[in-house]
């Protein structure tokens, strides 16, 4: 029996529960699943973590949740790009988890692969590494990352097949693919939906079995901003 993942946009964030961590792909706003978010600002949730890059900009993506309190914590490696950020950090009304990119994007692929942690030089002899095991290896010292998993994750793609494989575009692919093997539910948000077997095989960057559901991006980026084409 085929599975339909084309889903309403409601219908995709109904598995959002309070106390959730959810993963949302994006550098910016470039990859980042809008759609997706602004449906999870009409949702009755609260003390979400949330694993992204960033917190979106001030009164957008993830920072329209963050002005509603919806936000418990934030676990990401640029959160300058929403000064409000800080503010909520400072006034103790949001916990911060910073860790430098590389190691963001690697804890996350180790979630996915089921890798229990890894060892990086990234941070030695930093605030980031309080309270983190250390190890000597071959003379130098390496600190111990934890892997990063997630109850959802909200990701971004140009193309996706019926079934649920996904091509993303240039550099708007960032940190989607390797969140939507993170999760325990995936919703991929995507310009297109074609039929099953037009994607070229080798563009496929995450397979269907990863993805749960599918929703239409109300969205697109223009050299302009985001503009939204459902007006």
């Amino acid at each position: 029996m085929r599975v339909q993942k084309h889903i309403p946009v409601q219908q995709a964030v109904e598995n959002v529960r309070s106390g959730d961590t959810i993963m949302v792909g994006g550098f910016g706003l470039v990859g980042s699943p809008l759609t997706l978010i602004d449906a999870l600002t009409h949702r009755d949730v609260t003390d979400l973590t949330i694993i992204s890059n960033n917190v979106g900009e001030t009164g957008k993506g993830l920072g329209i949740l963050l002005q509603q309190g919806k936000l418990k914590k934030a676990i990401g490696s640029y959160f300058t790009s929403n000064r409000e950020v800080a503010q909520w950090y400072n006034e103790g009304k949001l916990e911060l988890e910073l860790l430098p990119q590389g190691t963001f994007a690697e804890a996350i692929r180790a979630g996915g692969a089921g890798i229990g942690g890894f060892y990086t030089k990234t941070a030695v002899g930093t605030e980031l590494a309080a309270g983190k095991e250390t190890r000597e290896i071959e003379g130098e010292t390496y600190l111990l990352e934890k892997p990063l998993k997630a109850d959802v994750a909200f990701v971004r793609a140009e193309k996706a097949d019926t079934k649920g494989n996904l091509v993303y575009y240039k550099t708007a692919r960032n940190f989607n693919p390797v969140m939507a093997s993170a999760a325990s539910y995936v919703v991929a948000e995507v310009d297109d939906i074609v039929n099953e077997g037009e994607l070229d095989p080798e563009a496929i960057a995450t397979p269907h079995l990863f993805v749960d559901a599918l929703v239409q991006s109300r969205y697109v980026l223009t050299k302009e901003g985001v503009v939204d084409r459902g007006r």
